[in-house]
């Protein structure tokens, strides 16, 4: 019998079972770096800027100063760009160090229900992976520690483990305060595109009025993004889960950790707007299921029972203080501050929810003229086109466009309504920010909102209120405009007409030109007034169509 080859041998299980293979986090986002933003050179240096930036902004609120961040960018010849991203925040503690920038997944923000720009606890440690595997060099971190000292160290990531290594510690006494980073990174570039460090820069002034940030660029030219106010953002508040928000496996996720002692009391103390009177009517929908029991006892099939009573029940609505919007009077400083627009519309839409529970609002604006649209940007190029300003929780939202629930809101609405048909070729800028305590992004890389029903309703819904008011602004820029030709055609031939009735009467040239220009203001005060009248009633029917599009959407909801 013929001896098989190698290609025709079966392997056995055992043999299979050799290659199986444990992976890191730090191993995996390492093959998978574009899962985290990390693709193309522009995108990637923007993307490890902004995990810098947002992280110094959260630093610096949650110790209630006005953020001061300087960003440094320096080019080599030999392609490498050292990144420098300091704030006067808090500081890192000296133990978290290794945690906050050198171990993927740690953090203090994603087990809370409360409002942060990031949530994963990703972002920072993975720029420094990214300059690890890009450059082969540490990440340098100088941050003050709360007792007059300042620690500074070297800190990579071991991609096997997911550990941070630390190396070259040094502690001293000294005035600084706030957290220093440097990091180098290769397979990056820097430019003034729209996708670049100075885009994102500008558009986080936009939404973080209170923040002063600078930047250096390579050729040493200064940019100073100045704060439109001094009033710090309230802390946001952490609260609970709702239980409409809530799934079978959080129910028994959140069981097991409880401290309270009985189903029903971890019901009452673990969830918002859940009474000892609902306790008893969830208990009377869950017959054979015993709440008087240890949470740790409850089963799949139990909490399967238990939520299945939540979501019949009516609930008051989701507690909304939690949540941290830039505010109608900030967001307008902001925006006349950066866009000096002809016309400016802002909007705060009252509290909604998501997914049953989730609380969010939405902030929107529209700019007409001045620096509004691209013309705005750094190197002027493309003047005149509009933009989408795109943020989650006041941080910009630069990529993936097309896959998020604000740019699904813009495609839906009719903008010829609003004599903005073409806006994407006008100097307009349409500002969107989304705020909640959990943002629904569509991947780890925080680029873009998931396009959940009621989030691009009320985006869309917050868009049509702005639009209605530039609409009343552009009609009667139009309208001053046909009125002022028209006063011009009568006018125009006054003095031929006064000359040839002076010639015919004898009367003075001076009063006839009088008499004339004041039967032309009558004239054309009717006309205008007729125009007037017009015009009300073109805004009427727009009024109504979007009153009853908002209407007909809701009730698809």
């Amino acid at each position: 019998m013929a001896k098989k080859t190698e290609e025709e041998r079966v392997i056995s299980a055992d043999e299979l079972s050799k290659e199986f293979k444990e992976y890191s986090v730090a191993e995996f986002f390492k093959r998978n770096r574009q899962m985290l933003g990390y693709t193309g050179k522009v995108r990637s240096l923007t993307t490890a800027v902004h995990e810098y930036v947002t992280n110094s902004l959260d630093a610096c609120e949650d110790s209630k100063v006005l953020p001061d961040i300087l960003v440094e960018v320096h080019s080599f010849e030999n392609g490498h760009v050292r990144v420098i991203v300091e704030d006067n925040g808090t500081g890192i503690p000296k133990k978290n160090v290794g945690q906050a920038l050198g171990k993927l997944l740690a953090g203090t923000k994603f087990m809370k229900r409360q409002q942060k720009r990031g949530q994963q606890g990703i972002g920072a440690s993975y720029a420094t992976l990214f300059g690890q595997i890009t450059t082969g060099k540490e990440t340098h971190v100088k941050t003050s520690l709360g007792d007059g000292s300042v620690y500074e160290c070297d800190v990579s990531v071991d991609i096997n483990k997911n550990d941070p290594q630390i190396r070259n510690e040094k502690e001293a006494r000294g005035n600084f305060r706030g957290t220093r980073i440097e990091a180098e990174f290769a397979e990056v570039e820097y430019n003034r595109s729209t996708y670049g460090v100075y885009e994102y820069l500008r558009r986080t002034a936009v939404a973080n009025p209170h923040a002063q940030i600078t930047l250096v660029e390579p050729n040493k030219e200064i940019t100073v993004f100045p704060r439109a106010t001094k009033n710090i953002p309230k802390k946001a508040r952490e609260v609970l889960p709702h239980p409409l928000g809530i799934t079978t496996s959080d129910l028994v996720d959140m069981a097991r950790v409880t401290k309270g002692r009985k189903i029903a009391s971890f019901l009452q103390s673990d969830f918002s707007r859940l009474s000892a009177e609902k306790v008893k009517e969830i208990a009377s929908m869950c017959p054979g299921v015993d709440l008087e029991r240890a949470p740790s006892a409850l089963t799949w099939p139990e909490a399967e029972k238990v939520v299945n009573a939540m979501q019949k029940i009516k609930w008051i609505a989701p507690e909304m203080d939690a949540l941290q919007p830039i505010g109608l009077v900030e967001l307008e400083k902001s925006l006349k501050n950066l866009l000096a627009p002809e016309r400016l519309k802002v909007v705060e839409r009252p509290p909604k929810t998501f997914r049953g529970g989730i609380p969010f609002m939405v902030e929107a604006a529209i700019a007409y003229g001045g620096k509004s649209g691209t013309i705005g940007s750094a190197d002027g190029s493309g003047a005149g086109k509009g933009e989408v300003l795109r943020y989650a929780n006041r941080t910009p939202l630069l990529f993936d466009a097309g896959a998020c629930a604000t740019m699904e809101s813009v495609k839906t609405i009719d903008w010829n309504r609003y004599d903005l048909k073409n806006w994407e070729d006008m100097q307009v800028s349409i500002f969107i920010n989304f705020t909640s305590v959990y943002v629904p992004y569509t991947g780890a890389g925080k680029l873009a909102i998931a396009q959940e029903e009621e989030i691009v309703l009320e985006i869309r819904n917050a868009l049509m209120e702005c639009a209605r008011d530039v609409a009343t602004y552009l009609h009667s820029v139009r309208r001053g405009e046909e009125q002022e030709a028209r006063r011009q055609i009568f006018f125009r031939y006054i003095g031929e007409v006064a000359e040839s009735l002076h010639d015919i009467t004898g009367k003075s040239k001076v009063e006839l030109e009088g008499k004339l220009r004041k039967i032309a203001e009558e004239k054309t005060s009717i006309l205008e007034q007729q125009d007037d009248e017009a015009e009300m009633e073109e805004l009427d029917k727009i009024e109504k169509a979007a009153s009853k599009a908002m209407k007909d959407e809701g009730e698809e909801e």
